[in-house]
């Protein structure tokens, strides 16, 4: 397969970024879109047209590589053929259905592919629209399964911004606003830095206080996303569980952005060997269509009562089969293409690079993550503060580029790069060099 069919073709910019049809774009969405949800500046955004395994092209005919493969969802690349070929085949038979009372047989195909692939053993699943609802289903789950309302959650968390999965969210921009509608049974402890017996002593306590004896459930990302790509020390998880196991705790994992792949292994959680007792899988998960899911062990998953003709959680779009073919598909390409070893081996390769870039520049504090989740924080050298600025003008500079990059964290200054599982070694190096010449304020387009 050549780089153009497998989308792994440099960055081409032929004028200003943004374009002038990416311009024009923009001045037509922000009178009709609500002024909170897309950011517009003289530099951004851009408009996308098409996208091809890890390249996206705007209107204006310039190409990009895209190493946040969309929020991490284009593991398998964008518009991968298998997945796009089982949405056509689709799209022929059947658009839509009654997924909770006739279902679509789509939909019963997805879960056995997706419970032969679940971290969790015999495994009951629900299937929703979003990461965000997987994350309120596994609330609804706890809830039920332990009579208790409590949840215990870290900072850094980004769960979703739904109200159950937005009370756990941490980051004061998101939750301020809707503070008084949110559930009040909610313990945060810090995410956990140091060593494995202090952090799972700062659990043991705030379990003890006031709160403690109403939490069901812990829920934790694996290593935060959205948090900066934070690493929990090693044998946290393992100590976590079975604090969660004596307690009478569900241990509940957000895999919706380390699932399928994208940090070496399937999920997260099969690093340590850790077997939680409901986990929320989405974005890669079709690659394309909006669906998640929540899967939970039979045992915990029967605290939800047998549908009498009207489920207690359910939504129209529940098991829609256009998602269900995607995700199939996207599971099976994941596997066929062995996806979650190549990026272990990649990332790994790609760690030691962009290390040794933050060896020569005193602004990157570290190179952290895992598999081909990876994080560059940023700090001024001189304090130590996190270097928010710089991280905005790298993403802006990278985008002239023809890079499209993030950055996360609470205070922004973490470069995150996710890009598709597919993508090419050589894009990787030139991706590596274009931070380097960045960081080093050489100014130089290519």
């Amino acid at each position: 397969m050549t780089n153009a069919s497998a989308g792994n073709l440099p960055p081409r910019v032929t004028g200003p970024i943004p374009g002038r049809l990416s311009a024009a774009l923009t001045r037509r969405l922000t009178r009709v879109e609500s002024r909170n949800i897309t950011f517009s500046s003289p530099e951004f955004p851009i408009f996308w047209r098409k996208a091809r395994g890890s390249n996206v092209w705007d209107p204006d005919g310039n190409r990009y590589v895209d190493l946040t493969a969309g929020f991490g969802v284009a593991a398998a690349g964008h518009g991968n053929r298998r997945v796009t070929a089982a949405i056509r085949s689709q799209l022929t038979r059947l658009t839509h259905g009654l997924g909770d009372v006739h279902p679509p047989t789509a939909k019963l195909r997805l879960l056995e592919a997706l419970a032969n692939r679940s971290p969790v053993p015999d495994p009951r699943i629900v299937l929703t629209n979003s990461g965000s609802e997987a994350v309120e289903v596994a609330l609804k789950t706890a809830r039920l399964a332990t009579g208790r309302p409590g949840v215990l959650c870290f900072t850094g968390a980004y769960h979703g911004l739904t109200y159950g999965a937005l009370a756990l969210t941490d980051r004061a921009h998101f939750r301020l606003p809707f503070q008084d509608q949110l559930n009040p049974h909610i313990v945060r402890v810090p995410f956990p830095t140091g060593s494995v017996r202090d952090e799972l002593a700062v659990l043991e306590a705030a379990l003890d206080a006031d709160r403690g004896p109403g939490v069901g459930a812990v829920i934790l990302e694996p290593i935060q996303g959205r948090g900066g790509i934070i690493e929990p020390p090693g044998g946290f998880l393992p100590g976590l569980a079975a604090l969660c196991r004596r307690r009478g705790i569900l241990l509940v994992l957000d895999e919706v952005y380390t699932g399928c792949g994208r940090t070496g292994a399937w999920f997260a959680c099969q690093h340590e060997k850790v077997v939680p007792d409901l986990v929320c899988v989405g974005k890669a998960l079709s690659g394309s269509l909006p669906i998640a899911a929540c899967l939970g062990s039979s045992s915990v998953m029967l605290a939800w009562p047998e549908s009498t003709g009207e489920a207690i959680h359910t939504s129209t779009f529940l098991g829609n089969p256009l998602a269900c073919a995607a995700a199939t598909a996207s599971l099976h390409e994941i596997g066929r293409r062995n996806l979650p070893e190549r990026a272990a081996s990649l990332g790994a390769r790609w760690m030691q690079d962009l290390s040794a870039v933050g060896e020569r520049h005193s602004e990157v504090r570290e190179v952290r993550g895992q598999g081909l989740l990876v994080g560059v924080e940023l700090i001024d050298p001189e304090t130590g503060a996190p270097a928010t600025k710089l991280a905005g003008r790298i993403v802006r500079e990278a985008l002239g580029r023809g890079w499209i990059l993030l950055a996360d964290g609470p205070s922004a200054n973490v470069i995150a790069l996710t890009p598709p599982l597919t993508i090419s070694r050589e894009l990787l190096v030139r991706a590596t060099e274009m931070l380097d010449d960045l960081l080093s304020g050489a100014g130089r387009v290519g």
